[in-house]
């Protein structure tokens, strides 16, 4: 439960007037009292200091060393109530107490003041009785549900980059309808294809997503909220990405169309051409089927692995094919040799580049150490010592480099030469890391920035997260303070997550609004994340949850025209 603090200049009942003149005084003040009359201590002429005993000033309702002793503070007095509440302790000065036990009351008062454990505890409390009442949707239910769902953005930079190259597939064959042999030029199509696979990578390229956060995020708070609430849907870059994949499956089976025309008219006669273009068809499908989202999250480790074995095995591939087509084209009478046919060729240029970035990450796989920190039996804290991060940056790692990769948001350590991740209960690999914690893990490649980067387009947000989703918000506020409040909704925070996560959380908002929801049951998050957009008058909400509540959230903010914004698990 919440603890609240009483109105100041309200006295409480029962307690003498004296009592509330002497904690009116500050801290500063109390340490000049030594040297001051007792009259500029007590106002209340019904005792005198030279007359007061431990007893009576018990009796009294002043706190004495016994009080602090003998039992623990359960006021719901406030930080400052406790602290003024060392003046007393110069009240036993008058009445005998000696400097050991002075120094020691004011000691404890200052530990049970400023301890971190006690701090957090004060910030764990249940949902706001009087919330802010959530509008009505806007737009027609139907309309509603399908802008909001199958027409993010995500999904319209799919449908951009797949209906421009649509429509470049049908211009050429439109205007190579009548050319002999019939269809475009054989080389054109493969380009095309190879130049879609390239764009592919490219924005899923680690330098390229870095330097596209970097851009936009330079944005600067003048611009109108209108313009920041596109920019800040950069994170939907995945839809280039599936757009040119599934756009380049399209010109390569158009490839395999025409040359399996050619072989069958005996126009050419190249029988390891077309085996290896048809694998290539088969593994550009498998790979397309393998990345639709009802497939991808029932299995995503299958998805992975198809994704990266079959990924690999296509650009070997498409070499063996560059090179067994530029040796058809250089034996014939007049060609030039094999080696300038190949380099005149674009499509050798596009799978050189396709290459390089796909080596590049495993040119930095490293196994680096690692320092467990068990929080609890549902979660641990992984230190790491190997580099230097930067601000809202998320780095892989694995035990196995062959296997399953895991995406986790870094915490930078306050002395800039390390971070921490969080790892909770999440499925059979985080629960393995939990059980049995590990000195090392691999990782390659460079960190990466997410989506609460865009967050400081904003002048004020919302921050909403549950469970272990507390990492990547922690790993913006630490770094990257900016005006927001924070909600945070997870299972006895300080025992699942610790004391120096709660510390780390008050820190980033002293005012953060932590719910237990062991005691308090699961609360509408919607309408808590509305109540606080509108009392902090902030710009947009970021959440970071599982799927499921992120796209509840999500929906539930902008269908009521607030801007919203979460990860789409596109990867």
């Amino acid at each position: 439960m919440a603890l609240e603090s009483p109105d100041q200049g309200t006295p409480s009942p029962g307690t003498p007037s004296s009592y509330h003149t002497v904690h009116q005084t500050t801290s500063a003040d109390s340490e000049n009292f030594k040297n001051e009359p007792s009259d500029l201590i007590v106002t209340d002429a019904s005792f005198r200091p030279g007359t007061l005993t431990t007893a009576k000033a018990a009796s009294l309702g002043y706190p004495t060393e016994n009080t602090f002793e003998d039992q623990s503070i359960t006021s719901s007095a406030s930080s400052d109530d406790l602290e003024k509440g060392m003046a007393p302790v110069l009240i036993q000065d008058q009445i005998g107490a000696n400097e050991t036990e002075k120094s020691d009351m004011v000691s404890t008062i200052r530990a049970r003041t400023t301890d971190p454990a006690n701090l957090s505890n004060r910030r764990i409390t249940g949902p706001p009785e009087n919330l802010t009442k959530l509008p009505v949707k806007r737009e027609w239910r139907i309309w509603r549900g399908i802008r909001h769902n199958y027409v993010t953005v995500y999904q319209r930079l799919f449908a951009i980059s797949f209906a421009a190259n649509m429509i470049g597939l049908v211009v050429l064959l439109a205007t190579n309808r009548h050319s002999k042999p019939w269809g475009p030029d054989r080389g054109g199509v493969a380009t095309a294809a190879a130049a879609n696979v390239l764009a592919a990578f490219l924005i899923r390229q680690e330098n390229v997503i870095n330097a596209l956060y970097s851009i936009c995020c330079a944005t600067p708070w003048w611009f109108p909220l209108r313009f920041r609430r596109m920019i800040a849907k950069l994170y939907h870059f995945g839809g280039i990405h599936s757009g040119c994949a599934v756009s380049a499956t399209a010109w390569f089976i158009l490839f395999t169309a025409l040359i399996t025309k050619d072989y069958a008219s005996g126009e050419y006669d190249q029988p390891g051409v077309m085996a290896i273009t048809y694998i290539l068809v088969a593994l550009f499908l498998s790979m397309c089927f393998f990345a639709v989202p009802q497939f991808r999250f029932v299995s995503h480790n299958v998805f992975e692995a198809v994704h990266r074995f079959a990924g690999w095995i296509s650009v070997a591939l498409f070499w063996v094919l560059v090179l067994l087509v530029s040796k058809a084209k250089s034996e014939l009478p007049g060609a030039e040799s094999l080696g300038i046919t190949v380099v005149k060729s674009a499509v050798f240029w596009i799978l050189l580049a396709i290459t390089f970035f796909t080596i590049l990450p495993w040119l930095r796989l490293r196994k680096v150490e690692a320092f467990p920190e068990m929080l609890s039996n549902h979660a641990i804290r992984i230190h790491f010592k190997y580099m230097k991060i930067g601000a809202i940056l998320g780095i892989r790692i694995s035990d196995n480099p062959l296997k399953e990769w895991h995406a986790f948001a870094s915490i930078p350590a306050p002395d800039g030469q390390s971070f921490s991740l969080i790892v909770s209960d999440a499925g059979d690999w985080t629960k393995k890391q939990i059980q049995q914690p590990s000195r090392a893990y691999w990782v390659r490649g460079i960190p990466i920035t997410g989506v609460l980067r865009m967050a400081i387009v904003f002048r004020r947000v919302v921050l909403v997260t549950t469970g272990s989703g507390i990492g990547p918000i922690l790993s913006m506020l630490v770094s990257h303070p900016l005006p927001c409040r924070l909600l945070w909704s997870t299972p006895d925070p300080e025992k699942t997550y610790g004391e120096s996560i709660m510390e780390s959380v008050c820190k980033a908002d002293p005012d953060a609004l932590i719910i237990n929801t062991r005691a308090s049951g699961r609360p509408d998050m919607v309408a808590l994340a509305y109540h606080l957009y509108m009392q902090s008058k902030a710009e947009a909400v970021f959440c970071i949850s599982n799927p499921k509540l992120t796209r509840k959230i999500v929906y539930g903010m902008e269908s009521r025209g607030v801007p919203a914004y979460g990860p789409i698990w596109d990867s």
